[in-house]
């Protein structure tokens, strides 16, 4: 509504007519005064225009040939400024010239056999986007090539005015945008702050209050702190859980009746391989293609179960084919999604809608995974007896592989607990002959056939319905694949680490940044195509993506060059004026809290209570979970029908090694999002329920961590108060304030004085877990300093990096 219906509409109301009057006219105002603001002076296809048309005009006149309507394609120049088909002589962009535009022209129509968007597809543009079109027209309508197509280039360092700020090359191309929205850094964070942040960062744990007391003392030495944690295993394990929703790792088959599978020891050479520093290119290539690399070895073999790690059905109705393409198909998607960071899946069926890749173009990458020498159905006898197809090929290690070769797989008590496993699962079986088979694992891993398979575009993405024949290729517009390239897995990863690829260095890096920040550079992490947003920071995202490559596609250079900048290191605290401009934290003013994962929520509470069982590798433990849930949630048929949790210090260990079965996912760590690894997933829901808050009031391991935490408190001394804060500065990191320490002790009170009333409520409430209870400390106390400790691991300080 403009001023003057305004003033019209004022002399047809009452009286009280004038406030409306009022906010009318001030309401158009200021939309126009901000309309003014926010439009830009120069329209960018790529910035304004292409959103635009990708979500209003793409699904009929983009890439997907068998959806185009009347012959017109907007996402390519050539054929927006071509004559249509079917008016000749018209055209649907002509630049400099809206009026002659017919494209635009349906745009404003008010015709509806006419108008554009069609009224039925319930889509329509606003003025805003109407007048960018226009203006973009009048300009030239000069279209730009996706800008994750084109390989990055390091930018030169942006000028800012706060240069002191600064402490590496990051903090540049962050500061830039901070000054151009008007907001300032954030104070450096405190040293114990700091700390907790670089644990959970480089190990998934908590620094230990020694820890904690050594770098309270003086400065933080983030280069020196970041090198040490480098040389923890701990390191491993913790960038290995990412991985692991990237790989779509899991201990069984999925589908409905789940099998036990043993694909652990691939787990354990991420681990190493993290921990060895292996270079990004390489750790890709070995899981890719290790078995086609010149002589091979076993470990670069082991690599390849990555590609093994999608699901398998037992269903003897199964129709083989149809599921050995499946495979297929997942081991493409996965490339898409954890390499690409493109929807390549949606080529399966048709042409993309959005991006240009066609479906020739994602049967040509699907050939290079349909040569694997496999089969469709995985046929499991309760004896593990019978050959299991879907497995081969296989790799078989044994205790002295493991021993002389690969030293770093958890074997020689992994066989022994499998054993016990297997004769808990497996009633009535030949336990001698579990033995000696159990002491040969078996990882299913990659291996191609003698000859080549033929592979076809399946119409309709049907797998039995073949149309063209194909050879391996990939999708021209991100780049072409060079001649001298094999045709194969191996020359498919050459291909992704080719100095023209633009997309594999800026995925990783983006990822990277998310798992550190929360959010990447690009906020849609597995679509950097035409639908996915722009990256918030493009400058800053391909300079670290150039630089990466630059030093060998180190991983740890990456992490400790974004951990020494001052943006790593600024304080999370919120300031009214910053949250005001920018209250998603998109300019990063401020050090972004998040909320720990599943399995760190986990790490955090083992290891602060002493419970933490700190062996690297092995399979995986199934620990407390309601009773029943497994059973009633399966076929009832399988190895895994029956839930056996696990015993001893296997009840302990990190979250990494919790058992995933996928069609029971542990509920605890999925209430806190994680994965259940039906899927390759590179990010992760955040969520806010409150079931998460009833999980840490009530999940056994909580609960058993606050018991023994409590008894090894009092045991080693009896003054409750120390205890308190010495709880309160492991779990949260710093040590707590006179009025915390006051909540925390009355808390405390009232619940001694209620348990000295009735001994039995305090028998009650310790009787959780498995872990022996220490009968030597009273009970009242115990369970009182137990609800206290309780409490803290409930504080929301406590499962947040700041």
């Amino acid at each position: 509504m403009n001023s003057e219906k305004a003033v019209k509409l004022y002399w047809m109301l009452p009286i009280w007519g004038w406030l409306i009057f009022v906010i009318l006219v001030l309401g158009c105002e200021e939309s126009q005064r901000n309309e003014t603001v926010n439009f830009p002076n120069d329209i960018s296809y790529n910035l304004h225009v292409r959103p635009i048309l990708s979500e209003n005009c793409f699904t009929c006149h983009g890439p997907d040939a068998n959806k185009r309507e009347a012959g017109l394609r907007l996402d390519k120049e050539e054929d927006a400024y071509a004559a249509l088909a079917e008016s000749p002589g018209k055209h649907a962009i002509v630049p400099g010239d809206p009026n002659s535009s017919m494209a635009f022209l349906r745009i404003l129509s008010d015709n509806a056999e006419e108008k554009m968007p069609p009224p039925s597809s319930n889509l329509q543009l606003n003025d805003h986007q109407i007048k960018l079109i226009k203006k973009w027209i009048n300009q030239g309508a000069v279209y730009e090539p996706h800008w994750a197509f084109v390989p990055p280039k390091k930018p030169q360092l942006p000028k800012v005015k706060n240069e002191e700020w600064a402490k590496n090359e990051l903090d540049y191309f962050v500061l830039e945008k901070m000054e151009e929205a008007d907001l300032r850094p954030s104070p450096k964070a405190d040293n114990l702050t700091l700390s907790r942040r670089l644990y959970f960062d480089l190990t998934g744990l908590p620094p230990n209050p020694k820890d904690l007391d050594q770098m309270a003392e003086s400065p933080i030495d983030v280069g020196e702190t970041v090198d040490r944690l480098f040389k923890s295993k701990a390191y491993g394990e913790k960038m290995a859980v990412t991985w692991m929703d990237v790989a779509r790792y899991a201990d069984s088959h999925g589908y409905q009746d789940d099998y036990y599978r043993t694909q652990w020891p691939w787990r354990d050479w991420v681990i190493h391989a993290f921990n060895e520093n292996m270079p990004y290119d390489q750790f890709i290539t070995w899981q890719l293609a290790g078995d086609l690399l010149p002589e091979a070895s076993m470990e670069q073999l082991l690599a390849t179960g990555f590609n093994r790690n999608h699901k398998i059905t037992e269903e003897s109705g199964a129709i083989d084919e149809e599921y050995r393409v499946m495979y297929a198909i997942d081991r493409t998607n996965t490339l898409g999604k954890a390499m690409l960071g493109v929807t390549l899946e949606c080529a399966q069926c048709h042409d993309h809608k959005y991006d240009p890749f066609s479906q020739k173009e994602y049967f040509q990458t699907y050939a290079f995974f349909n040569n694997v020498a496999e089969w469709g159905i995985e046929e499991s006898t309760p004896g593990f007896s019978k050959k299991s197809p879907a497995k081969y090929p296989l790799m078989e290690i044994s205790e002295t592989t493991a021993k002389e070769v690969l030293q770093f797989i958890n074997m020689p008590d992994s066989v022994s607990r499998m054993t016990r496993m297997m004769t808990g699962m497996l009633k009535g079986a030949n336990y001698n002959s579990l033995l000696k088979e159990s002491t040969v694992l078996k990882v299913a891993v990659m291996g191609d056939l003698d000859s080549t398979r033929s592979t076809f575009i399946l119409e309709r993405g049907e797998y039995d319905a073949h149309g063209e024949q194909v050879e391996p290729g990939v999708p021209a517009s991100i780049f072409p694949f060079p001649e001298n390239l094999p045709k194969n897995r191996l020359g498919l990863s050459k291909w992704l680490f080719d100095a023209n690829n633009p997309l594999t260095a800026r995925v990783y890096v983006n990822r990277i940044w998310q798992e550190i920040f929360g959010t990447g550079l690009v906020d849609t992490p597995g679509d950097f195509g035409l639908q996915g947003n722009l990256p918030t920071n493009q400058a800053l995202l391909d300079w670290l993506a150039v630089d990466f490559i630059d030093n060998g596609w180190d991983i740890q250079y990456l992490l400790k060059k974004i951990m020494l900048s001052a943006t790593y290191q600024q304080s999370s605290n919120v300031n009214a004026e910053s949250f005001e401009k920018d209250p998603d934290n998109r300019f990063l003013a401020r050090f972004p809290r998040r909320r720990l994962k599943a399995e760190e929520i986990r790490d955090l509470v083992l290891a602060t209570s002493g419970l933490l069982n700190d062996e690297v590798g092995g399979p995986s433990v199934k620990t407390y979970q309601p009773e029943g849930l497994w059973e009633a949630a399966t076929s009832g048929r399988g190895n895994l029908s029956i839930f056996q949790l696990d015993t001893g210090q296997y009840l302990y260990r990190r979250g990494l090694y919790t058992f995933i079965k996928r069609t029971v996912p542990p509920p605890n760590m999925m209430l806190f999002d994680a994965s259940n690894r039906d899927a390759c997933e590179v990010e992760r829901l955040k969520t806010s329920t409150p079931l998460q808050a009833l999980v840490m009031m009530n999940d056994p391991v909580v609960l058993e961590a606050s018991r023994v935490f409590a008894g090894r408190l009092l045991k080693k001394d009896d003054n409750v108060e120390v205890g308190v804060n010495y709880a309160f500065y492991s779990v949260i990191g710093r040590k707590p304030d006179e009025s915390e320490r006051t909540i925390l002790m009355n808390h405390f009170e009232t619940f001694l004085n209620e348990y000295n009333e009735d001994n039995s409520k305090a028998i009650k409430i310790l009787d959780v877990g498995k872990f022996p209870l220490t009968d030597e400390i009273p009970v009242a106390v115990h369970a009182a300093l137990m609800q206290v400790i309780a409490l803290i691991y409930n504080l929301e300080a406590t499962i947040t990096k700041a």
